[in-house]
């Protein structure tokens, strides 16, 4: 006698799947007609461990190679597959803020919890400004750092993220290695759970990066972890005016009434990028409410 065959799922013992899963082809088709929308994504992966993996290995690849498609091509033109696997964590990095906790990683007095990203705008040239000149060889992308504004004793604080290329091999991985830089004690990677080395503690954080951000230059601090992935904060420089400067006594100079002070354009030309040029205002952070909108720039 011969038994039908039982379509089941093996990866969990509670799955309530009974009659199989769907072919993978009709469901890859049914997240290209979604635009691959991160929430149901992630929804989905909720439904059973089969799920869960098949969102993993195809459709959070997906997902990254059609927001960021030359920015995936790049990653992965090296032939390294230090990415493979990692493909839900790179996709959470593309679109999401962790925030900051009151004394966690950063050790900050603010609280700022995690959201999604309106707009982001991932660049080579800001990667490499925050890259010791010895390192300036390594590839990192890094986004335009997503401000909140007004942050008590904090000012203005921006948070930044960022991925490296091809990291197992950086010369930032071999140089934070030879200086012998412990892990964080206690804290993790937000998107992928690895351990964390402090480019601070490292003493490699380059003059650059306090330009290239805007921000003060004892006021930033950022992390790397195992799989390249970087996330840090600053404390922005306040918007300057033409008011803010005085003449000179000699009269043919004129001095800022705060040496840290940026040019007001510059900073809204960063802010306008973010949001998009229909957007200006003085609070450029924007969370998304529906993040199959979100738009990503390379």
């Amino acid at each position: 006698m011969i038994l039908p065959k039982q379509y089941r799922c093996t990866h969990s013992p509670t799955c309530q799947c009974t009659k199989g899963h769907l072919n993978e082809d009709v469901l890859l088709l049914v997240f290209q007609h979604l635009n691959w929308n991160p929430k149901l994504v992630a929804t989905f992966s909720c439904v059973c461990r089969w799920f869960d993996d098949f969102a993993k290995r195809v459709l959070w690849k997906e997902f990254c190679k059609t927001r960021a498609p030359k920015m995936m091509l790049d990653l992965q033109s090296s032939g390294s597959h230090c990415i493979d696997g990692n493909w839900r964590a790179l996709g959470k990095l593309l679109i999401y803020c962790s925030g900051c906790t009151q004394g966690g990683l950063f050790n900050s007095s603010v609280q700022i919890p995690g959201h999604f990203v309106y707009r982001t705008r991932f660049s080579r040239t800001l990667g490499r400004s925050l890259l010791p000149p010895q390192c300036r060889t390594d590839v990192l992308y890094v986004c335009d750092p997503c401000e909140h504004l007004d942050q008590g004793e904090e000012g203005d604080v921006g948070l930044f993220r960022g991925i490296f290329k091809n990291f197992p091999t950086s010369k930032v991985r071999k140089v934070i290695i030879h200086k012998a830089v412990p892990f964080h004690p206690s804290e993790v990677c937000p998107y992928c759970k690895a351990r964390l080395w402090s480019m601070l503690q490292a003493k490699i954080i380059p003059q650059s990066a306090c330009i290239r951000l805007e921000a003060y230059e004892d006021c930033i601090e950022y992390f790397v972890c195992l799989n390249g992935h970087l996330l840090g904060i600053c404390t922005l420089a306040p918007l300057s005016d033409s008011e803010d400067a005085n003449p000179s006594e000699d009269g043919n100079h004129t001095e800022k009434k705060q040496e840290n002070y940026f040019p007001k354009e510059n900073i809204l030309k960063r802010r306008n990028s973010l949001l998009g040029e229909r957007e200006i205002g003085p609070s450029p952070q924007r969370r998304l409410t529906n993040p199959n909108q979100c738009n990503i720039d390379v």
